[in-house]
């Protein structure tokens, strides 16, 4: 590296770590004005608070706006840089334009690897914990029930639940069907099947088999209580489009390839996140190119104007990939292509910029 790809480097790097701490200050202060009555209310200890809550709450925080950080932070910078006439004199001193993006892409990269880092190893352990404190002094899990459940859980079985209560762990009108080579073959039915931790399995009341056979005669065996073990799980029922946050990447295919086999519409909660965290920091490169050929130019009326369009368009990148959610959301477009349209569009876009301001 020359001195000038260190100048450029130390300014990038400097100025969006500063932006990162001064954000990420100003949001914690407004976070605890905002839950302090919980906080005192739960009697949630400090210790709890610091480093259960907002040490895990601070990776979160900084992943999920960090393109809105590099771009602005390249705007900042660049547009000083130009004003100041520095970049004419690198590129009056023979630096071609490509050769100056050199030290922009290299930091930009460094910022994406970070970003993936966090997204695969330290944000879902990170959202464990920060999930486990709001549920004890935050917000209080919801006593909730949910109705017709429908799972196959494994090839051939099929699970079907009138409704489920988080209250007791209970499962109502339980039934399990077996099926092969599309004909039912057993059908076991019960009144209720309530969750048991230590065995890991359901306590079946009033339940009542029916085998199907070949022939005139079927055979029913019924019974009081019957323990039984199957591929659901009492986590199953508290899924939701947070719990993916918690998972890491192999728990995330694994559970993926479970629900698309179960035939569960939640599936889309996990895909969301699994293609959110490769294509949002792959965004770091795309944006820091487009800040450097938006920022370049010497223009009269100073950096306000580079600053203003820049917080513009990296709001509108934020706003752009939540709202392409909604195509996985109703189905319209897989969640491969509906994450990373985004920043396919804004790459045409920066191709465009990047081509006027070498000119």
């Amino acid at each position: 590296m020359k001195k000038i790809d260190w100048y450029i480097s130390k300014k990038f790097l400097l100025t969006f770590g500063a932006a990162i701490l001064l954000i990420i200050g100003i949001v914690i202060i407004f976070d605890i004005s905002e839950k302090i009555d919980y906080f005192v209310k739960n009697e949630a200890p400090l210790k709890a608070i610091i480093v259960d809550y907002y040490l895990n709450f601070i990776p979160y925080f900084m992943n999920m706006f960090s393109p809105l950080f590099v771009f602005i932070t390249v705007i900042f910078f660049t547009s000083r840089l130009a004003g100041n006439s520095e970049i004419i004199a690198m590129l009056s001193g023979g630096i071609s334009y490509a050769r100056l993006l050199v030290p922009y892409i290299g930091c930009a990269i460094l910022i994406a690897l970070l970003s993936l880092s966090l997204n695969l190893f330290v944000i879902p352990k990170a959202n464990v914990k920060r999930a486990v404190f709001e549920e004890e002094y935050v917000k209080h899990r919801n006593k909730f029930k949910r109705r017709n459940i429908h799972y196959q859980i494994s090839p051939g079985q099929f699970v079907y639940v009138e409704s489920f209560s988080s209250w007791n762990n209970t499962a109502y009108k339980f039934s399990l069907e077996k099926i092969t080579d599309n004909k039912l073959e057993s059908k076991l039915s019960a009144e209720s099947a309530v969750w048991d931790s230590t065995m890991d399995g359901w306590h079946l009341r009033n339940w009542f088999i029916r085998d199907y056979s070949t022939g005139l005669e079927d055979h029913i065996r019924m019974g009081d209580k019957m323990d039984t073990v199957i591929a659901l799980k009492i986590t199953d029922f508290y899924r939701n489009e947070k719990t993916v946050e918690s998972l890491n990447q192999k728990q995330l295919n694994q559970l993926i390839a479970t629900q698309k086999m179960r035939g569960d519409a939640n599936v889309m909660y996990a895909q969301i996140e699994k293609h959110t965290r490769s294509a949002l920091p792959f965004s770091a490169i795309i944006l820091t190119i487009m800040g450097v050929a938006l920022s370049s130019r010497k223009t009269r009326g100073g950096i306000g104007w580079n600053i203003g369009i820049g917080i513009a368009l990296a709001f509108s990148y934020i706003l752009f990939l939540r709202f392409s959610q909604m195509f996985v959301y109703t189905g319209t477009m897989p969640a491969a292509l509906a994450l990373w349209t985004p920043n396919i569009l804004f790459a045409l876009i920066t191709v465009v910029l990047y081509s006027k301001a070498q000119k």
